[in-house]
Parts: structure tokens; C-alpha cells; sequence
């Protein structure tokens, strides 16, 4: 991992193996690009052609002064800069020097462009980060890491030091989160059990303060009545695991917020077995889950004033002689009936028993997070979360925050025509609906568990990974869902 730091000086006075300075279109210095172009080698480079200042194009050079070598940074037009673009310029910059035998790195945030200090610290970490990141722990051979271990963010005035570095931190806890989250969803089904989200749990209540963690049994759950939960679990030979974790920030009489993490940690869609083509990919499916224990990290890191309770029933959706079967019909915690027509939309039944549990903490809000429909994919593609909600309030707070974290949604329609297409001859309730407008349906079923508090689904479906050559977990919403906790904390 890398260490980011923070300082306030010149450029001319900064020792660094590496100096990453701004140069905007049409090969417009920023000011630390400037200072150190006291030979004319930068403005050299740049009237050869080769580097324009186009946005995220890079460029290596020899140093000058106390700076072994020189990073161009490409941002475009100054006035045209977003975070996400910066971010985007930053992770092309962190690559360049990766890629070279630097052991440090400083980056000259420049106050010449459209993205002020505070958010160009954040992103430049937060994305910096997340382009460290590899994964290689069950590999046998693993690619030599980098010599880049620290990178530190300079600016020029003492005066914006304080808020650069709170910034900066902001990006790096959100940083570990992502990564966190990475980690667990792209472990295989064979490592990462529900006992091993339990083990992270208990680690992370160890490792900070403020912080509890326990899991319920199926002996446990069942007293509860969990029946829609563990009718999931029920063909599955690893222990189903309903994790707590319980984080005290705010003051006593504070209502929390609830956070719910779908933890299906291998599905095979049960006895409604799925096609064998890329079933793989289905380690991904405690994406929600993952996403919820990255949020937690990044809180536990900010130790921000707030009260947060993670829910994650965890358990694998596997056929076995004991597996539910089309047709039956299952009594969920809250009383109500369900005719489980196909087992592969097993998600909704974990969670409809989590937001039943999530009742006895009176909660402020509560948000359930998970790779739900693959019909979310087909209306969204892999670009947006989508957002239900029974409180329009709650979804554009979330909206906002996903604005704020560059980690983007989309408010989705939840009204009562489409409740009809769950219905049932012989339960309360089918756990599907049909085709059309699968998502929505699927977030109409958690609707009937959630009437008694604010609540919003997340269906990241569509944002938890990647496929192709590019396989892997994303970590999102883990930034939005940081932002979200951020703000209801009161620091945005």
C-alpha cells in the first residue's frame, strides 16, 4: 500500500525522486511546473509537440533542482476540470511513476484550475489508491510490487495545508475501504465463506474502537424465524453466518443508520441451477455485502460521529437434497408468506429477513446494498447504481452523495403498479414478478419488508465488477455510501 502525506512548501525546496506537476492545454504551465522550469527544460519539451497538456497525457523528464526526475501532468482546459477527470489524470500520473524506479513521488496540486485543493487531495488519493491496487494473494508467482511506497501532496500556501490534509485523509480511508472491498469480492467461494466475513468483521471490531461484531447461527436465525433467509442456506453445507456490526460514534440517544449487505457468497442459483458459462463470476455475488464492510472501514478510519449498524446474512445458494425447491412456499421474520417460484432470485429472500431484523434499532434510515437483477444490467448497463426508495428525501440524499464520490446512480421508479406482478395463489407473496421490469419488481418485494422506516435499495447488479479481460471487483458504492454517512454526520 501506499503512504500518502502531506506538506506545505515550494517546489524549488522539495527532495523528491519524483516531481508531478500540472501543465495545462496548449502547454500552459501550472505554477509548481514554473518554478521548476528554471532551465527551460520543461518549455523545451512541450515546444518540441510531443506533449501538449492534453488531459492524462503523461510525460517522463530529467529533474531539476531537488527533483531526480519531472512527471508533465496533462489536465486540458483548466476551466473545463472536474474530480473525476483530475482523478482519472492522477491514477495516469501514479502509472508513470510506478513504472519507474522511484521509491517517492510528490504531487503539486495546482490552484490554477477549476477543482479546488480540498477535492483535488481526496481524488487524487482515493484514485491513486485504487490504481495501486492488484490482487495476487493466491498466486504463486507474483509480479515484483513497485519501489514507489510514499507519495506526498505539496502545496503552495500554508493556509489551505489543513483542509488539503483532511481531505487528503478522507481519500485515503475511502481508499481502504474500496480496498477491502476488492479483496472480499474477489476471493474465490472457497476462501471467502460466510466465515470468513464473519472473521473480517470480528477483526475490523478489534482493530478500531467504537465497534462490535457478532454473527447469528442457523440454530440462532431460526428461533428468529428466518425462515425466507435460511431457506436460501438450506442447500448449502457451509454454516450460514447473520452478521452484526454495530458502530457507536454518536451520541447514545442517536438513531443509526442501518446498512444491509446481500452475502451471497457463491450462487449457484440453487435447484434453478444457472447456465455453466461464467458461473465463476458469481463469487461477485456478496458484492453488497463487500461494498458494506468497505463502508465500514472507511467510517471506522474517519471515526466519524455517528451511529452505523451493518447487517450481512451471509450464506452460498447451492442444490443439495435439503435445497428449497421451486414451488415451496416459506414463512419470512416478519409473517408473511412467500412462493419461492425460482431459487436463482435468492437475494431478495436473505434480505427481506435482514430489513425485519433491521426494525429493532428504531433506525434513522436504512439502506440494503446488492448485486440483485441481472435486469438492473440490461436498464443501466455498468455505469450507474440504481436507487429505489420508499422516501424520496433518503434517495436523493443518496443521489447527491454518489455525485459528491464521482461513483454514479440513478433514481428508479418504485410505485405500486408493478406490485401486482409479484402476487401468489397460494402465499402472501412470489419472490418474482416476471420479465418486465425485473429490478423494479425485485425492489417492490424488499418494499414489503421495509414500511416501517425510510429505506432505499441499491441494486449494483450493473457496478459491483468487471468481466472480460478486465475481471475483478470494483468496490463501488463504497465511496458513495461513505459520502452518504459523511454528510448525514455533518462533514462534507
Amino acid at each position: 500500500m501506499i503512504n500518502f502525506q502531506t506538506k506545505t512548501a515550494q517546489a524549488s525546496a522539495v527532495s523528491t525522486d519524483c516531481a508531478i506537476v500540472a501543465v495545462y492545454e496548449k502547454s500552459k504551465l501550472g505554477s509548481a511546473a514554473k518554478v521548476l522550469d528554471e532551465s527551460g527544460a520543461i518549455s523545451a519539451v512541450c515546444a518540441l509537440g510531443d506533449f501538449t497538456g492534453k488531459l492524462g497525457q503523461t510525460q517522463l523528464i530529467a529533474g531539476e533542482g531537488k527533483a531526480k526526475r519531472i512527471v508533465l501532468l496533462g489536465l486540458g482546459k483548466a476551466k473545463e476540470l472536474t474530480a473525476k477527470s483530475f482523478g482519472s489524470a492522477c491514477q495516469k500520473a501514479f502509472a508513470a511513476v510506478a513504472g519507474s524506479a522511484c521509491k517517492d513521488a510528490s504531487l503539486f496540486l495546482d490552484d490554477g484550475n477549476a477543482v479546488d485543493l480540498d477535492t483535488q487531495a481526496r481524488f487524487a488519493v482515493e484514485r491513486m489508491s485504487a490504481k495501486a491496487y492488484r490482487f495476487d494473494e493466491l498466486k504463486s508467482e507474483k509480479k515484483s510490487p513497485s519501489k514507489l511506497k510514499k507519495i506526498t501532496l505539496v502545496v503552495a500556501d500554508r493556509k489551505a495545508q489543513n483542509g488539503v490534509k483532511k481531505s487528503a485523509a478522507v481519500g485515503a480511508a475511502i481508499g481502504k475501504g474500496v480496498r477491502l472491498a476488492k479483496d472480499l469480492a474477489n476471493r474465490p467461494g472457497n476462501v471467502c465463506t460466510p466465515t470468513h466475513l464473519t472473521e473480517n468483521a470480528k477483526r475490523l471490531a478489534k482493530e478500531y474502537k467504537n465497534m462490535s461484531a457478532k454473527a447469528l447461527s442457523a440454530k440462532q436465525a431460526e428461533k428468529l424465524g428466518m425462515g425466507s433467509y435460511l431457506s436460501v442456506a438450506a442447500g448449502s453445507d457451509e454454516p450460514s453466518q447473520f452478521i452484526i456490526m454495530e458502530y457507536k460514534g454518536g451520541a447514545k440517544s442517536a438513531k443509526p443508520i442501518v446498512l444491509v449487505g446481500k452475502g451471497i457468497t457463491f450462487d449457484t442459483g440453487g435447484i434453478s441451477l444457472k447456465p455453466g458459462a461464467a458461473m465463476d463470476e458469481m463469487k461477485f455475488d456478496m458484492g453488497g455485502a463487500a461494498a458494506v464492510f468497505g463502508a465500514m472501514q472507511s467510517l471506522l478510519e474517519l471515526a466519524l460521529p455517528i451511529n452505523v449498524v451493518a447487517l450481512v446474512p451471509a450464506t452460498e445458494n447451492m442444490p443439495n437434497g435439503h435445497a428449497t425447491k421451486p414451488g415451496d412456499i416459506v414463512t419470512s421474520m416478519s409473517g408473511q408468506t412467500i412462493e419461492v417460484l425460482n431459487t436463482d432470485a435468492e437475494g431478495r429472500l436473505i434480505l427481506c429477513d435482514a430489513l425485519t431484523y433491521a426494525e429493532r434499532y428504531k433506525p434513522k434510515a436504512v439502506v440494503d446494498v446488492a448485486t440483485l437483477t441481472g435486469a438492473c444490467v440490461v436498464a443501466l448497463g455498468k455505469h450507474a447504481t440504481a436507487v429505489y426508495s420508499n422516501k424520496d428525501e433518503l434517495a436523493e440524499k443518496l443521489l447527491d452523495a454518489g455525485k459528491q464520490a464521482e461513483d454514479k446512480a440513478w433514481h428508479m421508479p418504485l410505485w405500486d403498479e408493478y406490485q401486482a406482478q409479484l402476487d401468489s395463489n397460494f402465499a402472501d407473496m412470489a419472490n418474482i414478478g416476471g420479465m418486465p421490469g425485473g429490478s423494479i419488481t425485485a425492489a417492490c418485494f424488499l418494499s414489503r419488508f421495509a414500511k416501517k422506516y425510510d429505506w432505499a435499495h441499491l441494486d449494483i447488479a450493473g457496478t459491483a465488477w468487471l468481466s472480460g479481460a478486465a475481471k475483478g471487483a470494483t468496490g463501488r458504492p463504497v465511496s458513495m455510501l461513505v459520502q452518504y454517512l459523511m454528510n448525514e454526520a455533518g462533514r462534507k
